[in-house]
């Protein structure tokens, strides 16, 4: 019952930033959309995009790595007069620094971060973590910008799938079986009811739908497979020695093509591999879970898959072309997709040469008392060192230390931190959200984000002063922890 409330709460909530945009498109306003650049802020600015399309709003969308003070400074300069401002993605994090920068425009946030600081009242700000909803798991910002389009226009409920993306983009997939909970429980339930999605459970191998299996299996990352990802001839081997036929009338077979059986003997393989290498058996399970099928995309393509869909947007947004990223989830499956195709490949084949380096460099992961570090420097690209924490997170040998990751940015002078911990962590009530904000201010840098995940900006002279007061952090959360349980 007490939920119910919440989420009545939270709906009145999107229907009054609705409302509000309503207002601005009938007085003929322009209305700027600034999010993030992760397929989750994409999304977002997808399902915005097209619902203001629909409504005839004038509007734009600009997309951002961070908040800092020259994406606000374009943003007031972008938008005149009396326009509307409306942050996805972004925004709760820098409640106070908006409050300054901003100063008395009106200004709407639908954003899942922990909120930090204290809003103006010329601020709407919708953010499930205001009424209970669990924001790390149960709702993301595509999920918010969707409520909002729904409460514009019912049969906005053709976006609903586009709300699955930005939640299995912000790997909210937590629920038993790599399954989606909580809130985005009705916005699954709205994309199967509007004809687009089926859901069912399968093996979770990135190219189900379009890749060669030999080539899905060397592309796997989730987990990382030793001696099999990023080895073509080492997954034919592999598939070869269990009787599964790579070819079937002189085409390639993908993961779909598989029957039931070969898909039990693959799995229970690869189960017994990984734990032949040191894994445990949950990491291993990793590779089963529920697949989201989307019915109205053509077959054999990245956006049959909600996975693959949200890799690609997380591919365009990571090598600085967020706007093909936009484009696609407008609708767009021309020209932009066609490009957005050939960054996902670069991408991925990115990603993958630097897992094989670490693997050839593994003194780059450094284990400390309570954390983990992976010194990525100036080897691995501030852009892609998000998508390489979550993935090497997953594969630590210990699941009560956190993984902190960073990149050095010389241009300006800063590092780039992606922190992640475990479920494990976070139900233990470790907030790596809060930890990595507090570090970060302590070194004149800005931070923040879930309890499971989290990012900042530090200075790079202050790199070992902030990751020393991140490691005495997660002591002293563990440690009050303790003390509470007696």
């Amino acid at each position: 019952m007490r939920d119910e409330m919440h989420l009545n709460d939270f709906i009145n909530e999107t229907k009054k930033a609705a409302e509000e945009i309503l207002e601005n498109i009938n007085r003929d306003k322009i209305i700027l959309v600034i999010s993030h650049m992760d397929a989750d802020g994409i999304a977002a600015a997808g399902i915005l995009g097209k619902a203001l399309f629909k409504a005839g709003a004038k509007f734009c969308i600009r997309i951002e790595r961070w908040m800092d003070e020259r994406a606000l400074q374009e943003a007031k300069m972008h938008i005149e007069g009396e326009g509307l401002l409306i942050f996805t993605d972004m925004g709760s994090g820098y409640l106070d620094i908006l409050g300054t920068k901003i100063g008395d425009r009106r200004l709407i946030i639908l954003d899942h971060h922990q909120p930090i600081g204290k809003p103006k009242e010329n601020f709407l700000q919708v953010n499930p973590h205001l009424f209970g909803i669990d924001g790390s798991r149960d709702l993301s910002s595509a999920g918010i910008s969707y409520f909002v389009a729904k409460s514009l226009d019912k049969r906005n409920i053709d976006l609903a799938y586009l709300a699955v993306v930005g939640a299995l983009g912000d790997l909210q997939d937590k629920y038993s079986g790599r399954k989606l909970g909580g809130v985005n429980d009705l916005i699954v339930k709205d994309a199967i009811d509007s004809g687009f999605l089926n859901v069912e459970t399968d093996l979770l191998f990135f190219g189900r739908e379009t890749r060669p299996i030999h080539k899905a299996l060397a592309y796997a990352t989730n987990p990382y497979i030793p001696g099999i990802s990023g080895e073509e001839d080492k997954s034919s081997a592999f598939l070869s020695n269990l009787n599964i036929k790579l070819k079937e009338n002189d085409r390639w077979r993908a993961l779909r093509d598989l029957s039931q059986d070969e898909k039990r003997r693959l799995f229970s393989a690869l189960h017994d591999y990984l734990i032949s290498k040191g894994y445990k058996s949950e990491v291993a399970m990793n590779l089963l879970g529920t697949a989201y099928i989307f019915t109205r995309e053509r077959p054999w393509t990245p956006l049959r898959d909600a996975r693959e869909f949200a890799l690609l947007l997380n591919a365009t947004g990571r090598m600085n072309a967020s706007g093909l990223g936009v484009a696609v989830c407008m609708g767009d499956r021309g020209g932009a997709y066609e490009e957005a195709l050939k960054i996902l490949e670069d991408y991925r084949q990115t990603i993958m040469g630097y897992l094989m380096w670490l693997g050839k460099n593994p003194n780059r992961i450094e284990e400390w008392e309570n954390i983990y570090i992976l010194h990525g420097e100036k080897d691995i690209d501030e852009r892609a060192i998000s998508a390489i924490s979550t993935i090497i997170s997953t594969n630590l040998p210990r699941s009560d230390k956190p993984l902190i990751a960073y990149s050095f940015i010389p241009k300006e002078g800063v590092i780039k931190i992606s922190a992640r911990a475990s479920d494990f962590l976070a139900k233990a009530g470790v907030n790596l959200g809060e930890i990595i904000r507090i570090a970060a201010e302590r070194c004149s840098g800005i931070g923040g984000g879930h309890d499971i995940a989290a990012g900042a900006q530090v200075p790079y002279e202050q790199k070992m002063q902030f990751l020393e007061y991140v490691n005495l952090l997660v002591k002293e959360h563990r440690e009050r922890l303790l003390q509470n349980e007696d």
